[in-house]
């Protein structure tokens, strides 16, 4: 097992304000999708098993999170493609990590290794970078995903009251997660693809107690989706309705991420820019999935969005999800060069609530 010494010192304070000074001079880019760059591998069953898993008792292929541990020089190979292309932050491979996730496959004790693991190699490659040209700092965020449970909606149709997973369980896993990215190295958190709202309140209080339990206090960034043209989350909240019942994270960034192309989602992303007091950040998907899983939105139709959502004053951080690979990243970083960022709207103060609704009252 790793030792528990964070790679680098973390200065989470220090970090926040380059983020914030750098947001207010450029839009900032996120990188693409880890999965999309894992598939064209192909790999196959004893590659995710590598010789240390070579006999474990369960079928571990799709396990993506696993190949920090298993194939380390490839995904270190995508997070240096990315970087080349011009992100200024990358995501580490730890969408699936959490323990209520790797349960799928039996490997909820291997959750905190994959997790540090996962953000040294995603560190160490940003150093690499960072070195290399100090006017252009590389970050790395360590992902939180929504984990493979609802906190707020029965599996089971015919049990409306039923829950899979319960808040203090998704909570703890999501201590155990943040620990181990901040003792990997990661420069910021990223809860992402949120279809729960409960689900994130969870995770960020887990990611409270664990900056208060490691004394280290990073920035936090938290990406919802709108799972499809009804402009809703899976749990039924409008955009404007998860961002009232998340605000008072007080996170350096709230955006929307997968679901959609960037066609169907411009709408939602207008709605977060005017309604949204802080930063936004968006990377939607490719388009929509064809009949074979794929993704085929090409790079200049999708650019073509984006920078036109960098000139509408809708984006700080953008990047990509689903489907997208480094050519989509470097045609994003070419055509929001010149493109002004975001400036943050001076909003009316106002008692902002949420249900499945927005509800502003002064």
């Amino acid at each position: 097992m790793p030792n528990k010494q964070v790679t680098t010192a973390i200065d989470g304070a220090a970090i926040a304000d380059a983020l914030k000074t750098a947001m207010q001079q450029r839009i900032l880019i996120l990188d693409g999708a880890m999965g999309t760059m894992i598939q064209k591998h192909k790999f196959e069953e004893e590659d995710y098993r590598g010789e240390r898993f070579k006999d474990w008792h369960v079928l571990i292929k799709g396990n993506n999170d696993l190949l920090s541990l298993t194939q380390p020089e490839v995904i270190r190979q995508i997070h240096r493609e990315y970087l080349e292309a011009g992100a200024d932050i990358i995501e580490t491979n730890t969408f699936n990590a959490t323990t209520i996730s790797m349960e799928d496959y039996d490997m909820a004790s291997l959750s905190r290794e994959i997790n540090v693991e996962s953000a040294r190699l995603a560190r160490a490659v940003c150093d690499e970078f960072t070195a290399k040209d100090p006017s252009k700092p590389r970050y790395v965020a360590g992902v939180l995903g929504p984990t493979s449970k609802t906190c707020s909606i029965s599996p089971d149709v015919n049990d409306p009251g039923y829950r899979n997973v319960s808040f203090d369980q998704l909570v703890a896993a999501y201590i155990e997660s943040t620990e181990a990215l901040i003792e990997g190295g990661a420069h910021l958190i990223l809860i992402e693809t949120i279809f729960d709202t409960l689900n994130a309140k969870a995770a960020a209080y887990g990611v409270e107690e664990a900056f208060e339990r490691t004394g280290i206090t990073l920035p936090v960034m938290i990406s919802g989706t709108i799972t499809d043209a009804s402009g809703r989350t899976l749990s039924g909240q409008t955009t404007e309705a998860f961002y009232n019942s998340i605000r008072h994270i007080k996170p350096i960034s709230i955006g929307l991420n997968c679901a959609l192309g960037p066609d169907l989602l411009r709408a939602y992303v207008e709605e977060l820019s005017r309604v949204c007091e802080t930063y936004t950040s968006v990377h939607p998907n490719a388009g929509l999935p064809n009949e074979f899983g794929e993704y085929d939105l090409e790079t200049p139709e999708m650019a073509k969005e984006i920078i036109d959502w960098g000139k509408e004053g809708f984006i700080n951080i953008v990047g990509g999800c689903c489907g997208t690979t480094p050519e989509h990243i470097r045609a994003f970083v070419k055509g929001l060069e010149q493109v002004a960022p975001r400036t943050l709207p001076e909003l009316e103060v106002r008692m902002r609530l949420a249900g499945l609704e927005a509800c502003n009252l002064n």
